[in-house]
This record gives structure tokens, C-alpha cells and sequence, in this order.
């Protein structure tokens, strides 16, 4: 009996792999081939989604934008990139992106809300993917500082567009007209 060889160079994980992973409760997500698992979220963190969904949802139904997805819904960027943003709109100029099963390409905004085990990986290598792969808009919550930041893709990088902290009101530049009420997001 051989033994198999193991491969040569870096291991490179695909969709592929991605679909044999276990629902076992934690978030995985693979980002250019490298597999990243998250414990499930704190109830903390799932009120801030919660009512940040809704506050962009009401928006969006309201002028009839498009449609707001949330955890976990899997976005497809590649064979080799897939995420589970906290939160994902679809504008209806995107629309054909929304599968039966995901979103199978980049949609117009992402929202990630920090938490202690996933602040560096949002902030940079998700950062990298998102914009790599075309994200226009990517939201940065966190409720240990109740600081939410609008970045706008620019020539393949990210740029601050917009910033509000503890109840200020937030203007993000993808829905103009809306104020978030961000006392209403922490509470």
C-alpha cells in the first residue's frame, strides 16, 4: 500500500472543498484558498445586525433599491474566495448575482460588524477580497467603539467616504436621503 504525496507549495482550498466543510455551528469562509473559521456570533453582535438590517432594509424597500441579505448567505467571489458577510445589498442593476443558493458575485456593499476574534481579518483580509473582487461600498461596524465607517472602492483600494460615532447620525453615501439613527443600531 503507498502512501499518497503530499502536494508540493501551498495548499489552495476551492468551493469544492468549501461544500464538503461541516455545519457544525461555526462560520467558515475561504479567502484566496485559505480557510478561515469564526465561532458563531454573540448576541451582541446578532442585535447589531439585526437592527442595522432593518434600518437598511426599510430604507431600501422603501425607494425600491434592490434587497438586503444577512448571515449566513454565502457570496461567491471565486472558486477560491467565498464569504459570509453580517450583511450584503444586492442594488436591482446587480440583480442577476442572486442565485437560488448565494450571491455568485460582488454585490454593491458588505457589512462587517468587528468583534474581538474577527476585527483584523475584516479590517485587512477581507478588506483585500472584497475590494479585489469589485465590492463598491464595504461597512466597518463596531460596537466596542459604536463606530461605523463607509469606504467607497477607488482604483482598487478603499477610501473613507464616511464615519459616525456613538449616536451621531450616519450618512453613508450608497443610500442617500438615509440617517442612521445609530443609537437605534446599539441598542
Amino acid at each position: 500500500m503507498s502512501i499518497p504525496t503530499p502536494p508540493a507549495g501551498k495548499i489552495i482550498l476551492t468551493y469544492e472543498d468549501y461544500l464538503d466543510l461541516p455545519d457544525d455551528g461555526n462560520r467558515y469562509e475561504i479567502l484566496e484558498g485559505v480557510l478561515h473559521v469564526t465561532p458563531s456570533p454573540t448576541t451582541r453582535h446578532q442585535r447589531v445586525s439585526r437592527n442595522l438590517q432593518r434600518i437598511i432594509d426599510a430604507h431600501v424597500l422603501e425607494h425600491d433599491l434592490g434587497e438586503v441579505f444577512y448571515a449566513p448567505l454565502d457570496v461567491i467571489f471565486s472558486n477560491i474566495s467565498i464569504a459570509q458577510p453580517d450583511l450584503i445589498f444586492v442594488s436591482h442593476a446587480r440583480a442577476e448575482i442572486i442565485t437560488e443558493k448565494n450571491i455568485a458575485g460582488a454585490p454593491d456593499l458588505v457589512v462587517e460588524i468587528l468583534s474581538p476574534h474577527t476585527s483584523r481579518r475584516d479590517k485587512i483580509t477581507k478588506a483585500h477580497v472584497y475590494a479585489l473582487y469589485g465590492v463598491c461600498y464595504y461597512w466597518l461596524v463596531d460596537p466596542d467603539t459604536t463606530t461605523v465607517e463607509e469606504y467607497r472602492l477607488e482604483e482598487g483600494a478603499y477610501n473613507l467616504v464616511s464615519r459616525a460615532t456613538g449616536n451621531e447620525p450616519f450618512k453613508p453615501e450608497i443610500f442617500p436621503g438615509l440617517a442612521v439613527d445609530l443609537s437605534k443600531v446599539w441598542a
